[in-house]
């Protein structure tokens, strides 16, 4: 992975975060204080009203409003007489996401000011920024630091490139020279966080945000946008869209406006809010406005801004069993619900795909790991299985009916697995083959017996977590028949 593969990035209407970006490329030092002008330093009061009159909430997923975080890095400061840590997380670890990245790559110093005004603002003891180890942003966010002076001591470090490494206890837990995994327990960083200091942690976009708005004054800001969520959205359009892209918009721009600029065939189903989000229906869709409230009213959630139509040639339900297998071999393993809950959701949804039916098997699964995770990683697999179900239910039944769907999983959903990546896949020889049935007894996540008695399983590489029993079903064949390819070599 590059910088060059950051999809393009466009705006409706005037530009904020991404202004420059047509004319400049990447905004140096230079060109960005051409563009955007310099800002006033400010005190904790001031920060922390600023934070509430703009309604400026996180944009890493969970929409914790900012003036809270701060409020409790502040008092925490003084009730432990002790100074803060400043934390960006842009690790982005979320395959279809990119927004974060795009503005590592082309804006990175409107991030580096809105992490700057937080701690010249609390007196912070040092500025620490997390990136994922995919090769994306950091190069870009170094040389940014090179020509600037910041009010602290600022160092990047660097996770690993994983869907978990990116959740707020993880990535402290990875500063601190721990394990990249959540801490299994409920720490808040404002009062214990990097080096077992009071610590500020909060998303790219929301320190872009911060830094837009102390340069606007709140009046200027909340002039665009909706007046209960102000400002502008980065939004990432992917799936079948066919012209991709990190979109800026105001919030309230009606999200068809946005999908149809991007080329988006949105087909049966939208899904909103990444792998933790929700699907809703092309119905919804229209009816929907850009907003934590407009995503709210259909069920769904705005999240850290991915829209992912799944269009009309894809296989919907072999794509949702694809990243159910992904999110279940990404658990941190710390408790019961991710270490079994998770992979037998799993196996549920790839029997549902494989033609079983085995609809309420996935009800079940998502049912027992509800409210009961360490974090929010079973609860989050959960809704985006199950809202899979009610969305595709037309494609559900004919997978159950044997006939299946009559479409091809693609990838429409990244994963940061493929044949070209690496992942290997299970082929069969049918020539060989005598149905002895062996290999779905030993590998019963992802291959099922079909109605003649012989294999089944999916066309598509196999997410890293399966690979052991895959191997285990192609050792105990007695013809010989099952076989794992070899990846394509990667350049």
């Amino acid at each position: 992975m590059s910088e060059a593969q950051v999809p393009p990035v466009t705006a409706v209407g005037t530009p904020r975060i991404t202004a420059g970006f047509d004319e400049y490329g990447r905004l140096d030092l230079l060109a960005h204080q051409e563009v955007h002008g310099g800002f006033a330093a400010l005190s904790s009061g001031e920060l922390i009203g600023l934070a509430d009159r703009i309604e400026l909430r996180g944009r890493g997923g969970a929409g914790f409003p900012f003036a809270r975080k701060v409020r409790a890095v502040v008092d925490s400061c003084r009730r432990q007489e002790l100074p803060p840590v400043i934390v960006v997380n842009a690790t982005e670890g979320e395959p279809p996401s990119w927004k974060d990245k795009a503005v590592l790559t082309r804006g990175p110093h409107l991030i580096l000011d809105g992490a700057a005004l937080a701690a010249a603002a609390l007196d912070a003891e040092e500025i620490v920024i997390g990136v994922a180890d995919d090769g994306v942003g950091q190069e870009s966010l170094a040389a940014a630091l090179a020509e600037r002076k910041m009010p602290c001591p600022t160092r990047i470090v660097v996770v690993p490139h994983r869907f978990i490494s990116g959740e707020g206890g993880a990535l402290v837990r990875g500063i601190n020279g721990e394990a990249h995994i959540p801490p299994g327990r409920k720490v808040r960083s404002s009062e214990n966080g990097v080096m077992g200091l009071p610590t500020l942690l909060s998303n790219a976009e929301t320190y872009s945000q911060l830094a837009i708005a102390a340069r606007l004054g709140p009046w200027e800001y909340n002039a665009v946008g909706m007046p209960e969520e102000p400002g502008t959205v980065m939004l990432t359009v992917g799936g079948s869209a066919t012209a991709p892209a990190v979109v800026e918009a105001p919030s309230g721009t009606p999200l068809m406006e946005v999908l149809e600029m991007c080329g988006a065939d949105i087909g049966p189903g939208l899904l909103v809010g990444g792998y933790h989000g929700k699907w809703v229906t092309a119905e919804q869709a229209k009816t929907i406005k850009i907003s934590r409230k407009g995503f709210a009213k259909v069920g769904g959630t705005l999240g850290a801004g991915m829209l992912i139509p799944i269009g009309s040639k894809t296989c919907p339900i072999g794509e949702v069993a694809q990243v159910v297998q992904y999110l279940a071999g990404e658990s941190a393993g710390q408790c019961g619900p991710c270490r079994i809950g998770l992979p037998d959701l799993a196996r549920a949804v790839t029997l549902v795909a494989l033609g079983g039916n085995a609809v309420k098997e996935v009800r079940q699964a998502a049912g027992l790991v509800k409210g009961r995770g360490a974090c929010s990683h079973p609860d989050g697999t959960g809704r985006f299985a199950l809202s899979a179900l009610e969305v595709f239910k037309a494609d559900v039944e004919a997978h159950a009916n044997g006939e299946g769907c009559g479409k091809s999983v693609k990838g429409i959903l990244p994963l940061p697995y493929t044949a070209e990546k690496g992942a290997r896949k299970l082929a069969l020889d049918w020539s060989r083959c005598d149905g002895h049935g062996l290999c779905s007894a030993v590998a019963p996540e992802i291959i099922r017996l079909d109605h003649n008695g012989f294999p089944a399983f999916p066309q598509t590489p196999l997410p890293p977590w399966l690979e052991d029993g895959a191997r285990k079903a192609v050792n105990v064949c007695p013809a010989l028949a099952l076989r794992l390819t070899e990846p394509t070599p990667t350049r």
